[in-house]
């Protein structure tokens, strides 16, 4: 596998993008991209100058995988925005390939955190269906993973639980944000 720019003369490549993008989230969140078009608007937007967008590549040529990231606060800290892998081939090290490759790219920039917003539309953590109002922390604290919420993935990749945002998606779905301090690459 190797991992590159997502350029934005390769108009096939952009294609495959985002019918990933579409494939990968029909299960958990449909609404984030459910047209192809949401999605080639999204990858778009990943190829400006001041974002990153890069791709896992199978050695058979084929998108395995991308990730984005966008910085903010002056580039001091970066979201991961989005992180798709093939269906198929998860849970082979194409994510955790592409967040280390991300955290590099980050650190290159002077980027001095990390950071990924998550949703729980579809009742995955102890967090969906409650009130987390008056004290979301606590409730934060005392998170169990229901049914592979992709938290987990992200603190596998050394990202901490900072905060929730209450009914972000709707009563009892919130984001769930999470971060991680970058290791100087340079």
């Amino acid at each position: 596998m190797e991992i590159v720019d997502l350029l934005p003369d390769a108009s096939d490549r952009i294609h495959e993008v985002a019918a990933l993008l579409v494939e990968g989230f029909r299960e958990h969140h449909p609404q984030a991209w459910p047209t192809l078009d949401s999605a080639l608007t999204e990858v778009q937007d990943s190829l400006s100058d001041s974002r990153i967008s890069r791709v896992a590549i199978a050695p058979a040529g084929f998108v395995l995988g991308w990730i984005g990231g966008i910085p903010s606060y002056g580039g001091h800290v970066w979201e991961l925005h989005p992180l798709v892998v093939h269906p198929t081939y998860q849970s082979q090290g194409i994510g955790r390939a592409l967040v280390a490759d991300l955290e590099q790219q980050v650190s290159q920039r002077g980027g001095l955190t990390l950071w990924v917003g998550t949703d729980d539309e579809n009742a995955q953590t102890s967090l969906s269906g409650v009130l987390l109002y008056p004290n979301p922390l606590e409730k934060l604290a005392q998170i169990q993973n229901l049914h592979r919420h992709p938290y987990a993935f992200y603190q596998k990749c050394g990202f901490t639980l900072i905060g929730a945002m209450p009914d972000a998606n709707g009563r009892g779905k919130p984001d769930l944000f999470l971060a991680k301090s970058i290791e100087t690459y340079l």
